[in-house]
This record gives structure tokens, sequence and C-alpha cells, in this order.
């Protein structure tokens, strides 16, 4: 029996002795999964007694009695760093957990008291939750799957505005001249790859989010190894299909293509079979605030990332056969993170960004009657909310302590209801401030609508 078929079927019948759940927390780099898994973890563990989980039924109905951390199913995962991320949050100053370098998991034990209990199905029951974290970096790869070396280098290579082509510029002129048909280089072509890859970060930490491949950003182990040295080539249009297949196997382009689509097969295939491939629920985090504040160029990067990303995913209803054979995410929520750097009345416009920021993915969605909400939330609250009083009016205002240290109180501006126009951007009527976590006090880390987050994802197998 095929490897694939026999794990699946270990699962389901993992699933049939006790109620299981796989949620995947997706999101591009710094929209927050290490914050959100880590309060997740902490509101559950709390369940019943501080926790305020008012939006979560079972918890509104005092029906969770709470959850335990047990042993995983795959040993040979990472757990996720509960609690390297707890002591980073408790710390003197408090700090953001680090973010995501590798895959990890977790696997909660919920118990809780059934809404409608009778002889046969007792008054408690279990569920079971595995929570899987990944490097934001890596997921941008999915997308890949869908293109072969020449149609991945023509979306690489067009469209770039000013900014991100700045960042870029000293590999565009090292490629300037390259033929696809020379004999290759190998050190040539280490050296440009290797500046393609520079190139990449530079544009991490300038805030773009379409940033491919994704290994080349968090190589881990590969770091060195051939695979991780290739890169979009330019000019491809002048070449037909066939000239270019006739390219002897010694040339550039055949060599480019040869290590692209083995980084397909041998690295990004790989990570969806296994990782992707049999979750049960999704929540897509996105930073739409940071995005907001870098500008348009930026703005529309992230646009142009997600689009290409929900296409990756693969949504339906799940059946038994289905759950074998064809594995659907039944349940999605697309979170905007971060809602405490905006003051509360700004949430619901916030939101109705997050919507029309994602409007096609959201319109295919309930097309394929896909359940899905948009919500905005705080992982871990890092603000409070104050007002301010200037010429009579009232304003309201958030208190808090930059990266820096200092401390703030701002009102950070208007969040548009609908995609930033040109005027939007010429005023630049937003100042997102990044702020450092609240000093601890005890009981559950502090949030803002993680309780409706887990009602979403979670809520109707609670019952």
């Amino acid at each position: 029996m095929p490897q694939d078929l026999t794990r699946d079927l270990q699962d389901l019948i993992e699933r049939g002795r006790d109620r299981q759940l796989r949620l995947a927390v997706t999101g591009l780099s710094r929209a927050g999964k290490t914050a959100f898994l880590t309060s997740l973890v902490d509101q559950l563990r709390h369940a019943g007694l501080e926790a305020r989980l008012d939006l979560l039924a079972a918890a509104r109905e005092q029906r969770l009695l709470g959850a335990q951390r047990v042993s995983q199913q795959d040993l040979g995962v990472p757990r996720f760093p509960y609690d390297q991320a707890m002591q980073a949050l408790d710390g003197d100053p408090p700090s953001w957990p680090t973010p995501t370098r590798g895959i990890s998991e977790l696997r909660l034990k919920i118990r809780y008291r059934r809404a409608h209990a009778n002889w046969w199905r007792g008054h408690t029951a279990e569920l079971t939750l595995d929570l899987f974290d990944y490097p934001g970096e890596w997921l941008l790869d999915l997308p890949l799957l869908d293109h072969d070396f020449a149609g991945w280098s023509r979306t690489q290579c067009e469209g770039d505005g000013p900014a991100r082509r700045a960042l870029f510029a000293d590999w565009h002129a090292a490629i300037a001249d390259l033929d696809p048909a020379s004999e290759v280089d190998e050190t040539r072509l280490a050296e440009l790859s290797e500046r393609y890859a520079e190139g990449l970060r530079a544009a991490r930490e300038a805030g773009f989010s379409d940033l491919q491949p994704g290994r080349f950003l968090l190589p881990g182990e590969l770091a060195g190894a051939p695979v991780l040295q290739f890169f979009p080539l330019p000019g491809l249009d002048d070449w037909t299909t066939e000239a270019l297949a006739a390219l002897p196997d010694t040339s550039l382009y055949a060599t480019l293509a040869r290590r692209f689509a083995y980084y397909q097969q041998h690295i990004v295939r790989p990570f969806y079979r296994n990782h992707f491939r049999r979750f049960d629920r999704q929540i897509v985090l996105i930073d739409v605030l940071g995005a907001l504040n870098a500008g348009p160029e930026r703005f529309e990067d992230l646009s142009r990332a997600l689009s290409r990303l929900m296409q990756s995913f693969d949504y339906g209803q799940r059946s038994l056969l289905s759950r074998l054979f064809t594995p659907r995410i039944d349940r999605l929520a697309i979170a905007a993170t971060k809602a405490d750097h905006v003051t509360p009345e700004q949430h619901v416009r916030l939101v109705a960004l997050l919507e029309a920021l994602l409007v096609e993915p959201l319109k295919d969605l309930r097309f394929a009657n896909v359940p899905v909400k948009a919500l905005s939330l705080a992982s871990v609250r890092a603000t409070e909310v104050r007002e301010v009083t200037r010429q009579g009016r009232t304003i309201p205002a958030l208190r808090g302590t930059d990266l820096d240290g200092d401390a703030v109180l701002t009102f950070p501006g208007e969040v548009p209801t609908r995609l930033p126009d040109a005027d939007f951007w010429s005023r630049q009527g937003f100042d997102f401030t990044a702020f450092r976590p609240l000093p601890r006090e005890p009981g559950p880390l502090p949030h803002i609508r993680m309780d409706a987050a887990l009602d979403w994802l979670i809520g109707d197998k609670l019952t």
C-alpha cells in the first residue's frame, strides 16, 4: 500500500477513536503566527478559570473545562516552543517571541461538557487539537507548483515598482547580458543566485511580501546547496517553447530550469503533501496595518502575494471519502492582526479593508460554499485605550511602549474601508507605531477577539 495512503488510513482510524481537529495557522512573515499560537494555547489552558472567552460559546456557557498539552503524533517534528514564547512575554522588559524558523507542532487535549448529553454519549468529552506552525517565508513557495521555470521567470520579472526594482538593482545589472543558451558557469551561477537572495532579504526588510523562492530567505540545512542556486531569467519572451526545450543540458537556461524543477518536486511538493493536505481548518493571519503604513507599492505587493497564495489551498466540504482521497479545508478564518495598534472604533473599518483586499479570493470561497469569516484580532494586546481632550473635543488614543522602549500616546489615524486610492497615499493619513508587549499580569494573556477566532475555528466541535 502506498505510504501516503497508509498514513491517511492511520489518521482516519485515530479520528474515529477520538475527536480530532488539525488547525493550520497560516500567514506571511511577521503576520504574528507565533504570537497567535502562544495566545491560543494560553487562553485554552486558562479556560474555565480566568480566561476571558465570552465569544466562545462553550466558555460562555461554562462548559469548557480546560486544556493540557500532550505528546504529539509525529515525534520527528519539533514541538512548538510555547514555554520559550511565554518567557519572552514575561521578560523585563517584555518582548515578542522569536519568529518561526522551522516547522513545529503542538497537540492539545481539550475537555468540555457536552451541550446535549445523553446516556450513551456521556456528559464530558475531549477534543484533540493539533496545531501547526511553519515559517511564512516557506509558505510563499506553494504558488510555485503552478508554474514551469519560464512561466515563473515571467511572474518575477514583470510588474515590479520602482522601490522593489531598486532593491534588486545590483542583481539586474549583473544579469543584463546573460544568454540563456550560454554554457553554464557554476561559480558565476552561485554568485548571481546569492545576489538574488540578497535582493529578497532586502525586500523583506523593506516591507515587501511577494518573495520567492521562500527558502532563499530561510534556507536552514539547504544553505549552500545547488538546489538554492537558481534565479528567474529575464527576456524569455524572445524565445519559443521549442527553442528553449532544444537547448543543451549544459546551457544556463537548462541548468536553471532543472534546479527550479528539483526545488518544486523535492522541497515545495513534500512540504505541501506532508503538512497541508490533511488540515481540517485554517486561519490566515495578515498584517494589513503594516502594509498600509509602508505605502502603496508594499500594499499592492501584499495583495498580489495573498491572491497567489489563496489559490494554492484546497477548500471544500469534507466527507469520509474526501478526507482520504481529496482532502479539503472545510472552515476558514481570515484575520487582520495587531488590531490593538489602532483605536477600537477603527476595528470595523479594518475588517472592511481586509475584505476589500481579498475580494476575489473571498468570492471564490463563497462560490465553493466554504464557510469563511473575516475578523480583526490582537493575539497579545500591547496597548491600552485612552482618551485625549483637545480644543474641547475628546479623541480616542492608544498608550503603549514602542520597540525602542519609549512611552507613546498616539492616535494612528483612520483606516480606509476600501482599497486606498491616490488621495489617501498623498495625504498619508495613517501612522502605524509598532509596540512591544505590555508588562505581564497574573492570568491569561490579554487579547482582542481571540475568543471569536476560537469559536469560529473549533466552537462547533465543542458541543
